[in-house]
Formats: C-alpha cells, structure tokens, sequence
C-alpha cells in the first residue's frame, strides 16, 4: 500500500515578506533625493556663474549717472542702443579696430595652434622615434609654466628680433600650445588605429593625405577642443599685449578696454563705454562655444553607433 505524503510547506521567516518590498520603495525615495539635491545644486552653480552676465547687461543698459546713482540690479530709464552707438564710435570707432585685432590675434593664433598640435600630437603618438617620450614630458612641462611666467623672456626675445609693438609679437607666442599637443597625443593614441593607418599606406596614400584626408577627421573633437581653449585664451589675454604693445591701434579689446577704465577717473563716460564694451567682447566667445558644441556631441556619440 503507498502512502502519499504531503510536500511540506516552506514558510518565510518574519519580515521576509516585506524586506524586497519595502527596498523597492526606499530606492525610489533616495534617487528622489539625489536628484533634488543635484538639481538644486545645478541651480545655485547656475546663479553663481549667470549673475555677472545679468549684471553686464543691466548696466549696459544705464547712462553713467544711473550706473553709480542707481541699482544696479534693476532697469532704470534704459538705453542700451544709444549706449552700444557710443562705444562703437568713441574717438573714431577705435573700439572696432580693437575687435578686429582680436579676431586677428584670435583666429589665427588659435587655428595655426590646432593644426600644429593636432600634426604634433599624432606624430607623438604613431611615430616612434629616440627621444619621443623625453620631448613629450618637455611639453608636459611647457603645460605647467603659467603664461605670465614667460611673458618677460618673450619679450626680451621679440626685442632682439625687432618685433616688438608690432602684430607679430603677440601672434607668434599663440601659435603654440603645450596643451594641444598633449591632447592631440592622447586622443590620437585611442581614436587612430593603427591598422587604418596601414591599410591607407598599403593602398599608396602618402602621410600627408592620411592626416589631412584621414587622421584630422578623426581627431575632429580634439581639434575643436583646442581651437577654442586657444581662442578664449588669446581672446582674453591681456598681460602679453600688455608687455608687447605701446600703439593703442595694435591693441586687443581686453587692453583697450582696461586703457578706457584706466582713464575714468578724468572722464566718466568712458566707465560706461568700457561695461559696454566689455557686453560686446563676449558675443565673439558665445559664437565660437555654440557653434562648436555640435562636434563635441558627434564625438561623445561616436562610439555608440559602432557595432
């Protein structure tokens, strides 16, 4: 005779039950509070660093009897185009030719400066050769120098060579970038392989159309990101122009504008001419930034589309 018998029943221990449960309820409430938290932390960092710019622009807006006899941070009686009409024909629109050389010291120093660290950094990274790594930590330490470190032995450089109070005393210090070269080199070690390179050599291209009609597109996020620290850089140097340049029609708007403040004291209307000013030196700046950014995003996205 079989005698059937019952699988015994497995009972939980106490709290078993509810311990997933009430994990699922708990995770939803912490990551509730990190986003709070971060998000108010954005939100704060976003004041911080927009406060200045909402204050340029509000006293761009003010005659300069308002801008010291009024608040500072609200609109009173504006008028900001009469005030930008000002800055722009100021003792002959001087203030233009200072935007212009900017563009000049700007542009140029910083596209010459990409394609040399962009050539550099490549090299560095796919040509061995003997000294390769001691050269690259000479730059490394190029990257550590500050620029008003050499600003003096620059100068008494360009002295020997005659080129001081010209254009190129302040160009050929910017065609060089310490940094760009070590970015150009590390990018180049991950986003260039090797075996692209070869098959490109085996099909009979030279070296230079590899890097000009390979390598460069490749590197396109590198080289966007030095072109425009290079561009803000030289953009907004003052000290190397400061040192190097005597003629006011040679100067960058970062030392003309300071020449404008430095004067207020003797002319007032030329404080309201310098925070003018300084609004219209930033629009070159917010330009480059936006019309850049989409190769970064094309870089950061690269990868996710290769199988």
């Amino acid at each position: 005779m079989t005698v059937l018998r019952e699988n015994p029943v497995v009972r939980p221990l106490p709290g078993a039950e509810t311990a997933p449960e009430d994990g699922r309820r708990r995770r939803p409430r912490r990551a509730l509070k990190w986003r709070i938290l971060v998000t108010f932390g954005l939100a704060v960092a976003a004041v911080y660093f927009l406060f200045p710019v909402y204050w340029l622009i509000i006293a761009s807006t003010k005659s300069t009897a308002a801008l010291f006899g009024s608040s500072g941070m609200l609109l009173d009686n504006p008028q900001f185009i009469q005030n930008m009409v000002n800055v722009v024909t100021y003792d002959g629109g001087i203030f233009g030719r200072w935007a212009l050389n900017s563009l000049l010291y700007a542009g140029v120093g910083s596209v010459v400066a990409t394609v040399f660290s962009i050539m550099a950094g490549y090299c560095l990274a796919k040509f061995p050769f003997r000294g390769r790594e001691f050269l690259f930590n000479v730059i490394l330490a190029g990257v550590m120098i500050p620029g008003t470190a050499l600003a003096l032995p620059l100068f008494l450089l360009m002295s020997q060579l005659g080129l001081v109070n010209t254009y190129w005393s302040v160009l050929l210090p910017s065609l060089v970038s310490p940094f760009g070269v070590y970015l150009g080199r590390i990018y180049a070690t991950a986003a260039v392989p090797d075996s692209l390179l070869e098959a490109s050599r085996l099909d009979g291209a030279g070296e230079a159309r590899i890097f000009f009609g390979l390598v460069l597109r490749l590197m396109a996020p590198a080289a966007v990101t030095v072109l425009l620290f290079q561009f803000i850089g030289i953009w907004n140097n003052f000290f190397l122009p400061l040192v190097m340049l005597s003629d006011p029609k040679l100067y960058p708007v970062t030392l003309g504008l300071v020449s404008w403040q430095s004067v207020s004291d003797r002319h007032p209307e030329l404080y309201q001419l310098a925070v003018g000013g300084a609004l219209l030196s930033v629009i070159p700046i917010m330009i480059a930034i936006i019309s850049l950014q989409r190769f970064w995003r094309a870089g950061l996205t690269e990868g996710s589309v290769k199988g």
